[in-house]
């Protein structure tokens, strides 16, 4: 019991810095999603998360927080309880229609905007931080895991060198690996991976004993290379456009890569 008010019931996941379960107010029944990161790994992540939540609130496929609190062993964070995720949906049921994946990709592309038009980046980007809504919301799509992210710079301001890539190998953009800070712009070629991701089942960089310029040499083959020709349109124009508004230094270009998807989305 956390708080006197809200019962663990099962573990429904699990990751570096700490697991979530499944859960119950035990006062109203209600469904929640409770988690865990205990005190001992020092990294805080989760009450920065909780704080971005709070500010985030409001906005169309975003978590609410019900509660946030501490004890001696562990940070806890109770949201509203989501269905599975684009990542569970694959392994599940196999890759999407081209339709599909781009249906999913106008909502993930809504929903990381928001969070830009807010100020922040999400910065992890991929597969398993999209979720469904349950009951009558199981057709919306939720963004979460916000443990990495921050404040987001103008597209104008050089990008800050790295020691070290973060992030989603197979999902971050060929700037992160190149050991550039993410920006807005990175956070939607993660996206344009997921979509990839989710029509194929299969990225062609996931393979075993591949090196982080590997990765980055075969997105940009794939991409811009010789590899495009082989690949659906949609993905290199995504790149394209993308492309164009970061060599620019200017706002990502939402629009287009909106009406490019739903163009798609709602071919016959």
């Amino acid at each position: 019991m956390i708080a006197n008010k809200y019962d663990l019931i099962s573990k429904i996941g699990s990751g570096a810095f700490g697991s979530i379960y499944k859960g119950k107010n035990v006062r109203t029944g209600e469904p929640v999603a409770i988690k865990v990161e205990p005190l001992k790994h020092e990294t805080n992540l989760l009450k920065n998360e909780a704080r971005i939540y709070q500010y985030l609130k409001g906005g169309v496929g975003i978590p609410q927080v019900k509660w946030f609190g501490v004890d001696d062993a562990n940070n806890y964070m109770v949201i509203n309880l989501l269905g599975e995720s684009l990542q569970h949906n694959i392994n599940t049921y196999g890759p999407f229609s081209l339709l599909g994946a781009s249906s999913i990709g106008v909502q993930m592309i809504e929903r990381i905007q928001y969070v830009h038009e807010c100020g922040l980046i999400h910065r992890d980007v991929k597969p398993d931080n999209f979720l469904f809504g349950l009951n009558e919301q199981q057709e919306r799509l939720y963004i979460i895991d916000f443990g990495f992210c921050k404040k987001c710079n103008p597209p104008q301001t050089l990008p800050k060198k790295m020691t070290s890539i973060l992030g989603t190998p197979n999902y971050i953009s060929i700037s992160v690996h190149d050991y550039n800070e993410p920006n807005k712009h990175d956070d939607l070629e993660s996206i344009l991976y997921t979509i990839m991701y989710l029509f194929y089942g299969k990225l062609p960089w996931d393979m075993p004993d591949i090196t982080n310029t590997g990765i980055r040499n075969m997105k940009q083959s794939v991409l811009y290379g010789t590899g495009a020709e082989t690949i659906p349109k949609i993905f290199t124009q995504f790149a394209s456009i993308l492309s164009t508004s970061r060599e620019k230094s200017s706002e990502p270009n939402y629009k287009s890569l909106l009406e490019l998807l739903n163009m798609f989305a709602n071919a016959k």
